[in-house]
């Protein structure tokens, strides 16, 4: 069968205690193989090669259900180090193959393999997949579609047909050649030259209207989108002229419908959407633009694909095209984003901690390293930086998992803090509060069994801008949110903890605050960063080790015997 495109399912069955019972569980087993290479490509004018997987841009998609077991060979046919990383998979006490570099894993080097044991618990719905080593993810990314368990379905009506769309960004340049040149010199990286829409950036793009991405419909039928936000650095809104549609599923986790002209989606998030073909049969441009509430260099561009019904008609003189919200539209966000809640049905149950036990409030901020002789290309000749309680984070050169898992000394520090090092009016006048941060590896640890709550704070150091916060291992319940200062006394009141939605990623918005509260009940390293890649190049990350529990059911497990080495 070769070795891009084998994908071999096996059955499973196998007895677990649960509680004191006795539980029979089965699944089913998928085996894939990634090559990740460089590959040719013509876009906007220009030719370039860059790495991906199997050759395609985006790479393949995984196919499992719900609580499904997927084996993925990673082969690093590159010339550096590559880790991947499954967005949103929660791989219960398995941080082993969660793949962030140097978290949990050393890179896999050029001409080795690894082979990663992607766990699925209860996510159902739309993930995905991408490098997480250095920018590598620009081009090395693809989706996760997680079915129903076999005898069950959809919560809505099924579908006549699903297709995956996944938002990208293109660049001319090669990817890590910007972010090694933005390390190198403090200053910000280059900004990208186009979206994409699966791979292709689409009308109004230089010589791109011909290679546009096109969705075949028929008339009054009913389409499963799966929706992928695999952009670098913006936020973006979407839409499909004259069509109205309904998102059923966020992160993974379904919601109650949410009927709209358009949404917003941060980088990492996903979402599925109900689409009916209920126009006049013709063609209609589905569109991608940004959403930026921040004063540094961003791609302004418009990235489109068509909608294309079946049938016989006459072409329009011009192609409709969505009406979007401005790039700078607040509003237009927020009235998207504040009407997402959980299913929260017998058959999607949710379970909201109530009486916490674990508190951490966490100032988030773009700041600045000062550089001798005003030497970096950032403002005032600093580098640029970003923190998370005035910590910009310092990757190590070998992975904390292994560190931690075999008390390795000098890796990390475990104080990372659980709040700022002092209280201001974070989303005021700041002056050069916290402007320049500590920089250090540092966690924080957190008993098995914890009921968490964590309030990102996002503050005016630097440049304020909304931040799309993900954290690996768990969905969390995002419970609140507001403008100006959290305050610990009237900020609860307002929360949401009948409904809230249950994601992996969420924005906290500009000189805002956002509330997440989780079970710690997974236990293992778990990285928690800024999904927009400069900040997270930045610094603006952090560690959080979820500690074993008194049984080997509630511990990590054993490391596999084929872990990359860190030497």
């Amino acid at each position: 069968m070769g070795l891009k495109n084998m994908s071999l399912i096996l059955g499973f069955l196998g007895f677990v205690f649960l509680q004191g019972l006795l539980v029979c569980t089965a699944y089913n087993v998928h085996h894939y193989n990634f090559i990740v290479n460089n590959t040719f490509f013509q876009r906007l004018c220009s030719n370039k090669t860059m790495l991906t997987v199997n050759g395609g841009f985006p790479g393949p998609t995984i196919h499992v259900r719900k609580g499904d077991r997927a084996y993925v060979n990673v082969h690093n046919e590159a010339s550096y180090g590559v880790t991947i990383h499954w967005h949103g998979v929660k791989q219960p006490r398995n941080p082993w193959s969660d793949g962030p570099e140097n978290i949990t894993q050393c890179p896999i080097k050029p001409g080795k393999n690894f082979t990663y044991e992607v766990i699925f618990s209860d996510e159902e719905g739309t993930l995905w997949w991408h490098a997480h080593s250095d920018w590598t993810r620009a081009t090395v990314h693809g989706a996760i579609v997680i079915l129903p368990e076999a005898n069950t379905t959809y919560p809505f009506p099924e579908p006549a047909a699903e297709q995956v769309l996944i938002l990208g960004e293109w660049y001319k340049g090669d990817v890590k050649e910007i972010i090694d040149n933005a390390t190198a010199t403090g200053a910000d990286p280059t900004v990208s030259d186009a979206y994409t829409i699966n791979g292709q950036p689409g009308f109004p793009n230089n010589c791109s209207n011909d290679t546009s991405y096109k969705l075949t419909v028929e008339y009054g039928k009913t389409y499963l989108l799966r929706l992928v936000n695999a952009v670098m650095n913006e936020e973006m809104f979407f839409g499909i002229a004259k069509h109205n549609f309904t998102v059923v599923a966020h992160d993974g986790a379904y919601i109650k419908p949410v009927t709209t002209s358009y949404i917003m989606i941060t980088p990492g998030q996903t979402m599925d959407i109900l689409l009916t073909a209920n126009q006049s049969p013709s063609h209609y441009y589905i569109a991608a633009t940004p959403f930026f509430d921040s004063n540094a260099p961003f791609d302004s561009t418009n990235s489109s694909a068509i909608l294309e019904y079946t049938g016989n008609y006459t072409l329009p003189s011009s192609i409709p095209y969505p009406t979007l919200p401005n790039v700078t539209d607040q509003d237009a966000a927020d009235n998207f984003t504040t009407r997402i809640r959980s299913l929260a049905s017998a058959e999607h149950p949710i379970n909201v901690p109530k009486n916490i036990t674990t508190q951490i409030f966490i100032a988030v901020s773009v700041n600045q390293i000062l550089c001798a002789n005003a030497s970096c290309g950032g403002p005032s000749g600093n580098r640029l930086a970003a923190s998370l309680n005035n910590v910009s984070f310092v990757t190590p050169s070998i992975d904390i998992l292994q560190a931690y898992y075999r008390s390795l000394t000098g890796v990390f520090g475990s104080d990372f803090p659980s709040q700022p090092p002092y209280i201001f009016n974070f989303t005021g006048d700041v002056g050069n509060n916290t402007l320049y941060p500590s920089q250090g590896t540092k966690a924080r640890l957190i008993n098995y069994g914890e009921a968490v709550e964590i309030v990102f704070q996002g503050t005016n150091v630097g440049n304020a801008e909304n931040h799309p916060m993900h954290l690996h291992g768990f969905s969390f319940y995002l419970v609140g949110t507001g403008y100006g200062n959290f305050n610990a006394t009237s900020s609860p009141s307002t929360y949401n903890l009948n409904d809230p939605p249950e994601v992996n990623t969420i924005g906290v918005p500009k000189n805002g605050w956002a509330a997440i509260r989780f079970f710690a009940n997974n236990p293992g390293v778990w990285f928690m960063h800024c999904h927009l890649e400069r900040h997270a190049s930045w610094g603006m990350d952090t560690v959080l080790i979820v500690k074993n529990g008194t049984t080997a059911e509630t511990s990590i497990l054993p490391p596999p015997a084929n872990l990359p080495t860190c030497s």
